[in-house]
């Protein structure tokens, strides 16, 4: 039974769904990274909130650790990297509270717009400066998007409800989407030049970091208002003081710092400027939505394979799991094999294609592309899996190109795998036998129909009499037991196939002495 560990705060529902669905679940939040170091490595799964930190030194303890469920947007608190590169899912929830950090910064708005906060505290203090807050309208002005996701896409319709012009920059938005949302897609200098408000809604990233610089709050139209309700980081925070203080910028909004907890800013004792303590996802029904949505997520994962809002792993649905898992593991298989040949050749891939025809090429395939990667690249490194065969195939400098062929196919379902390395390109294409049992039907342009064994033997030989003989007897006088035996050649006396799958691992001196028959052009011991 799969065991999770909650080290944060979380929903009692929460925990009541991992036990209803049948895993072992341990609720331990406030614990010091000592005392979570020393205990991980008896969990697969780990829950968190923002308060554990997923760092490289727990993931190195995390040894049967399969997933990281961020219960939230922000997975700063993860190393990504890291736990890419050991292969353990990192999943958030990005849809369980975008409705309340999107209402957060529309009410920052309104709030930046009215001086709602100032005007608030004077009045409590027994005063009654009614000349002294004046306002600006929402109405006719124009709202800049820095982002136009998830978020940035309700606060674009909120925006146009309040009858605001919306221009939006994102490099992700389609013309279509922006014409969904009544918006104007544009690029960031037009945004920072014509907006009245500007609001941030990107995740934290090398390209978005200070996206809001000395520079570009120079390029705002003077009596511009700043929102951010993102993440700290997003804009430099003592070039916006500077600009607030000159008149250049009105005022701004922050729900989030650059280091939190925000305990000094050069933003804090400024008019003009309003500031929450990270409060975007903080209302009862994002707490709880984001909880019963990692508990699913992660559950799901454990129990079936479903991949659910992944970081670093394409999503593969709880209804298509089931259906994909045959594909997933011809995939493997047919990966497995191409880099075990490339292996025993020179070890060094170049570029790997992937093609898909028939059934298959209707089906996610990012999903398959990752079990071929994690097949070719497993007699190379160990441990690989989906998670981190695509990294690793990068960072060995390893081009992959993928193919979806919308043509009539000899079989169901063809799955074509080619390898290119040292000037050579090696292909093997495989298909499922009867919809589930994964089968060869290809090797190098020769069909050969196999199935796939735990122990095989891959030999290439000139097609002349004598060879399947003396093959036969090596391994008989070797005590060793042929399961099945299948041949396929190019042409009459051309190059040939031999593919046999045998009870047990060849020896290496087996397998050299078959190296050295005549008419031997290479011989391949493999394991599946």
């Amino acid at each position: 039974m799969p065991k999770v560990l909650i080290s944060d705060k979380l929903s009692p529902a929460a925990v009541e769904i991992f036990r209803a669905r049948g895993l072992d679940v341990d609720l331990r939040p406030g614990l010091g990274s000592a005392e979570l170091r020393a205990i991980i490595g008896d969990y697969d799964g780990l829950a968190v909130r923002s308060a554990t930190k997923v760092t490289r030194e727990l993931l190195d303890a995390a040894t049967k650790l399969k997933v990281v469920g961020r219960a939230g947007i922000g997975v700063d608190n993860v190393d990504v990297k890291s736990a890419t590169a050991r292969g353990v899912v990192v999943m958030n929830t990005p849809m369980g509270n975008t409705i309340t950090t999107a209402e957060h910064a529309i009410a920052m708005l309104f709030a930046l717009a009215r001086q709602i906060p100032e005007a608030s505290a004077s009045t409590k203090a027994g005063k009654w400066e009614k000349n002294r807050f004046l306002g600006v309208e929402l109405t006719g002005k124009t709202l800049g998007l820095i982002g136009c996701g998830n978020i940035g896409s309700i606060v674009a319709d909120r925006a146009v409800g309040l009858r605001m012009k919306v221009l939006a920059y994102d490099p992700y938005l389609s013309e279509k989407k922006a014409l969904d949302l009544g918006v104007e897609k544009a690029d960031l200098d037009t945004v920072l030049s014509r907006a009245d408000f500007i609001t941030l809604h990107t995740p934290l990233t090398d390209a978005t970091r200070n996206i809001l610089s000395r520079e570009a709050l120079a390029k705002t139209r003077k009596g511009v208002r700043i929102v951010n309700c993102a993440r700290g980081g997003l804009l430099d925070e003592a070039a916006l003081a500077d600009a607030i203080r000159s008149g250049h910028v009105a005022g701004a909004a922050l729900d989030v710092f650059e280091i939190e907890p925000a305990t000094d800013s050069p933003l804090f004792g400024l008019e003009n400027v309003v500031c929450t303590p990270h409060l975007g996802a903080a209302t009862a029904e994002a707490q709880e939505n984001v909880a019963l949505q990692v508990a699913e997520q992660m559950s799901d994962f454990l129990l079936t394979g479903a991949v659910s809002n992944a970081i670093n792993m394409p999503s593969v649905s709880a209804e298509d799991a089931p259906r994909l898992k045959p594909y997933m593991e011809l995939c493997r298989f047919l990966g497995g094999f191409a880099g075990q040949l490339t292996q025993a050749r020179d070890g060094v891939i170049s570029r790997v294609s992937i093609e898909y025809e028939g059934q298959v090429a209707k089906l996610n395939t990012r999903p398959l592309t990752a079990a071929v990667l994690a097949g070719l690249m497993s007699p190379l490194m160990e441990g690989v899996n989906m998670v981190s065969a695509p990294v690793a195939a990068r960072d060995h400098g390893i081009d992959v190109a993928e193919t979806v062929h919308d043509r009539p196919s000899e079989y169901l379902t063809l799955v074509r795998v080619t390898v290119e390395s040292g000037g050579l390109a090696r292909s093997v294409a495989g298909t499922l036998f009867a919809g589930s049992r994964p089968r060869i039907v290809e090797i190098k342009g020769i069909k050969v129909e196999a199935d796939f064994a735990p122990h095989m033997l891959y030999v290439t030989n000139q097609d002349k009499p004598g060879f399947i003989g003396r093959f036969g007897a090596t391994l008989a006088g070797a005590g060793i037991n042929i399961a099945t035996f299948h041949l396929g050649r190019s042409s009459q006396g051309g190059d040939a196939i031999c593919l046999v799958s045998i009870d047990e691992t060849v020896p290496e001196d087996v397998l050299a002495m078959v190296r050295t028959l005549p008419l031997v052009v290479q011989a391949t011991a493999l394991s599946f």
